[in-house]
């Protein structure tokens, strides 16, 4: 006795087919779509002149990837806010990290600012001894000699971050990673009270042509609160002197938001 097998049916194969083809072309015009965007009214005094702002301006081809990336969920917050740092730190520059936590975000800055004019300073500021400890040492394994010399440590409230900087230093860029320390006490975060006291403070020290970068965690306690609070605020600037915007996942309700504003 013979048996007969039925014929695959075809419409489901030709759908995953086009299905497979749609995705791609659509993942093609996403980021095709991504090589340019708008901001109104232009600010010259942005320090890559490939990253000039003005009408239809493209989006240099690193910060473009990382985007897309972040879209697609390949790319964590804090890869987007590093790569948008590349475009407005410069060699020599001034800049502030005022929540060092395990150092990450502090080497990124002083391979920023770090050169052989050797006047670029990243100064940090954390509150747990613990983190500028942790932050410290890794500085230690990935910086030379030289390197290290750009970066002070300060162990304080992010409040205080305008009292560190000298008067005359004009500051590109003031980061912060909100939140707890990761490996740390998870007690111990960031708060909204002293987080806008904070971006008050930055937003008195920061040149034309800088940023403040946040990174809102809402996953913790006082997440959904601190994240409110840095949304206000950044909502509440001037339209003539600041660009603010949010980055934010829909469906992740935990998810980190990015907010940036930059000073024009």
């Amino acid at each position: 006795m013979s048996l007969r097998l039925p014929t695959p049916p075809t419409t489901s194969c030709r759908l995953l087919a086009y299905a497979s083809s749609f995705v791609g072309r659509r993942a093609k015009e996403v980021k095709r779509n991504f090589t340019s965007f708008s901001i109104p009214s232009a600010s010259s005094s942005l320090p890559n002149a490939n990253a000039s702002i003005s009408n239809g301006f493209p989006i240099p081809g690193g910060l473009e990837d990382e985007m897309v990336g972040y879209i697609f969920g390949r790319r964590k917050a804090t890869d987007v806010a590093h790569s948008v740092w590349k475009h407005v730190v410069r060699e020599g520059d001034t800049v502030v990290d005022a929540t060092c936590g395990n150092g990450h975000d502090t080497l990124a800055l002083v391979k920023l600012v770090a050169g052989e004019s050797a006047r670029g300073r990243v100064y940090g500021i954390d509150i747990q001894e613990d983190a500028l400890r942790s932050t410290s040492c890794f500085l230690g394994q990935s910086l030379g000699t030289q390197e290290m010399e750009h970066v002070k440590l300060f162990p304080k409230c992010h409040t205080k971050l305008a009292e560190i900087v000298p008067e005359d230093a004009s500051v590109r860029l003031v980061a912060f990673n909100l939140g707890y320390l990761p490996g740390g006490d998870k007690a111990i975060t960031t708060r909204s009270e002293t987080t806008l006291l904070a971006l008050e403070a930055a937003g008195s020290i920061i040149k034309p042509g800088g940023l403040i970068s946040t990174v809102v965690y809402v996953g913790h306690p006082n997440g959904r609160e601190e994240f409110e609070t840095v949304q206000a605020f950044a909502s509440g600037l001037s339209t003539e002197n600041w660009v603010c915007c949010k980055l934010q996942m829909l469906n992740r309700p935990l998810a980190p938001v990015l907010i940036f504003m930059f000073k024009r």
